[in-house]
């Protein structure tokens, strides 16, 4: 049996970096943090990160990728991977990176990415296309992965016209906005196994529109406050059994859709489908992430559904750190890369 002595865990020092080295940790590996020097002081104070490499700044990375490639590191991305290297710089990275690279054109193209739901047969908000039929609120959305930011609401035509001179991003989709539950699901699937698990369920804390809800409307009326989405913290949330077995679905679909779409091998690892659940309990699927999302850094101690499939505390950290050594040790490595 081959052994996972040889390889070590890495990621950037953000978003979803000590969940991610804690569960490697808690598999055996040997773990390397890639952190900015302003951070460094901070990341020392966890036990479980052998090693740190400091650098100025994210865009740095490039500079560091021979000593990771020498030293047999296996690279885990995450939100901020896209955020602050850019799909282009994480497709031609050369070090060893989990997950299926090809991925990362759906989710950066929002049309794309409407294709695959689609393909998939998922519910979606109605997309539009010309400003000249928004005829109800809408919410416009820029391309790529920053957290709700560069989002903004229009409640009509002219509102539209009136916000989108201050949008920034020449890149965007406007959407149907849909009132009701904001609810996120965390999927982990293995393409050693063929299994999908639903490890997690999350809600995101907005500002300021979660804060906007706690003023009765009648003190709204002449308030010029704009909603914000940014997102700034997560809450756990359980779905209704009733339901669960439609979240599983729609991520089995995904899968599929993935490989017929994409390339053979899909979509894979962890993956979040970002959900809103009107008064009719009808999901409506806003977008999708095709990676560990930052919501999963609710369950570093597993979660409701997590007990469900393990015996022993498993978070999505760990759950793609015991992909990896499974894969080392059945010789299916390859299998798993970018």
């Amino acid at each position: 049996m081959k052994t996972i002595k040889k390889y070590i865990i890495a990621t950037l020092g953000s978003h979803s970096s000590l969940q991610i080295l804690k569960g490697a940790k808690d598999e055996g590996f040997k773990t390397l943090l890639i952190v900015k020097k302003d951070r460094v002081d901070f990341y020392k104070t966890f036990p479980f990160i052998d090693e740190f490499i400091e650098i100025d700044s994210y865009k740095d990375f490039p500079k560091i990728e021979e000593i990771l490639i020498k030293r047999n590191v296996i690279l885990i991305p995450h939100g901020s991977f896209v955020a602050y290297l850019g799909f282009e710089k994480n497709k031609a990275m050369k070090v060893l990176y989990y997950g299926n690279k090809s991925v990362l054109d759906f989710e950066e193209h929002r049309l794309k990415q409407r294709k695959w739901l689609e393909e998939a047969n998922i519910n979606m908000p109605k997309l539009f296309t010309n400003i000249n039929t928004i005829d109800y609120p809408v919410i416009v959305k820029s391309y790529g992965a920053a957290g709700g930011k560069g989002y903004f609401y229009a409640r009509n035509k002219t509102d539209y016209k009136n916000k989108i001179k201050q949008m920034k991003s020449k890149q965007f989709i406007i959407q149907e906005y849909v009132i009701g539950v904001p609810l996120y699901v965390h999927y982990f699937y293995s393409n050693i196994t063929n299994k999908l698990e639903i490890m997690s369920i999350d809600k995101r804390y907005e500002t300021n529109v979660d804060s906007l809800g706690r003023i009765p409307l009648t003190s709204q009326q002449g308030l010029t406050i704009e909603p914000s989405y940014v997102v700034v913290g997560n809450s756990t949330l359980v779905l209704r059994e009733a339901m669960l077995s439609q979240a599983y679905d729609m991520g089995l679909r995904t899968i599929e859709a993935s490989k017929k779409l994409i390339d053979k091998k899909g979509l894979y690892g962890p993956f979040c489908l970002e959900t809103v659940i009107s008064p009719e309990q009808e999901f409506f699927v806003i977008e999708i992430s095709c990676r560990i999302v930052a919501g999963t850094n609710l369950f570093t101690h597993g979660s409701a559904y997590s007990w469900l499939y393990y015996d022993e505390p498993m978070s999505t950290g760990r759950r793609i750190a015991r992909e990896i050594k499974i894969a080392i040790q059945k010789d299916k490595l390859k299998s798993i890369l970018g």
